[in-house]
C-alpha cells in the first residue's frame, strides 16, 4: 500500500478569505499526490463576531459542501477550526455535537478582546507592545487552548511570529509550557507550512518546537492552511524534511474524532 497523505487543514469560500470551490482542492491535493484531504474552515459563532468566519447561517451550506465533494470518491474528513476564546468553551462544545465531524482543530488568533494577532490591521501594535509581552499574551492563550480538552489537534503554534516579530533570545522559553500541556492532555500539533507564505517566511512552528514536541512523544500532522486550491499540499517536502530532522518518523490521520498514527 502506498503512504498516506493528508492535507487536513483547508478552507472555503465561507470564511470571507479563501477562493475557490471544494472540487478544486480536492483535485489540487489528487495532483500533489495526497491520499486525503479534510476541510476545517472557521468556526462559526453565537452571534456575528468578526469578518473571517463563516456565520452560524452558513453551517448547514459548509456541510452539504463537503457531502457534495465526498461524492467524487476521494476521502474526504469534516472539520473545523475552532477559535479558543475564553468564555466560548460551551459554545465549542455545542458545535462538537452539530455534526459528525472527523477532528476539530484548536486555533489561537485572539490574544486580547478585539485583537485577532495576526490581523495586518493591528499590525502597528507590534510597535506600540514589546513584543516580549505579545509573545506572552498569545502563548498563555494556547497554553489555555490546549488544557482546555476541546480539540483533536491545535493549529499553527506560533503564529505570533506572522509578521516576523520575534522576542531575543532562545524562544524555547515560550514552546516549554505549550508542550508539557500536549503531552500531558495528549493532543496532537500541526507542521504548518502557511508560514512560508508569510513575512515570517519559517514554518510553524520552528524547529526548537518541533524537536522539543518529538522529545515530549507530542503527535503530529502537516497541514498546509490553504486558502486558494493552489496552496494545498504546499512546501510538503519541507515539512517533512523538518519533521524527520527533528527526529519524527510518524504522522497523524483522524477519522470520527479518532487519531491514528501512520508512517510519516
Amino acid at each position: 500500500m502506498s503512504a498516506v497523505r493528508t492535507d487536513y487543514h483547508v478552507h472555503t469560500t465561507l470564511c470571507h478569505h479563501a477562493v475557490g470551490d471544494p472540487i478544486e482542492y480536492l483535485q489540487a491535493a489528487q495532483r500533489a499526490g495526497l491520499t486525503e484531504i479534510g476541510f476545517a474552515d472557521h468556526n462559526p459563532m453565537p452571534e456575528q463576531f468578526d469578518a473571517w468566519r463563516m456565520s452560524i447561517q452558513d453551517l448547514p451550506r459548509y456541510l452539504e459542501m463537503i457531502e457534495e465533494v465526498r461524492s467524487n470518491g476521494f476521502p474526504v474528513r469534516l472539520g473545523l477550526e475552532c477559535d479558543f476564546i475564553e468564555g466560548y468553551e460551551s459554545w465549542i462544545e455545542t458545535l462538537a455535537g452539530k455534526a459528525p465531524w472527523d477532528y476539530l482543530i484548536g486555533s489561537v488568533h485572539y490574544i486580547a478582546p478585539g485583537w485577532d494577532v495576526d490581523n495586518p490591521k493591528y499590525l502597528a501594535r507590534f510597535r506600540e507592545h514589546p513584543v516580549e509581552e505579545i509573545w506572552a499574551l498569545y502563548w498563555k492563550h494556547y497554553v489555555r487552548c490546549i488544557e482546555s480538552g476541546l480539540y483533536d489537534f491545535v493549529a499553527h503554534p506560533d503564529l505570533a511570529k506572522k509578521f516576523g516579530y520575534r522576542p531575543d533570545g532562545d524562544l524555547r522559553r515560550y514552546y516549554q509550557p505549550a508542550i508539557e500541556s500536549l503531552a500531558r492532555r495528549n493532543v496532537a500539533f500541526e507542521i504548518n507550512t502557511a508560514g512560508l507564505r508569510k513575512d515570517a517566511e519559517e514554518i510553524y512552528p520552528a524547529l526548537e518546537f518541533i524537536q522539543l514536541a518529538r522529545e515530549a512523544g507530542v503527535a503530529m500532522l502537516i497541514n498546509s492552511d490553504a486558502h486558494a486550491p493552489e496552496e494545498v499540499a504546499y512546501k510538503f517536502d519541507l515539512a517533512r524534511d523538518l519533521a524527520r530532522q527533528a527526529g519524527y518518523s510518524k504522522v497523524c490521520r483522524f477519522e470520527k474524532r479518532r487519531r491514528i498514527e501512520i508512517d510519516l
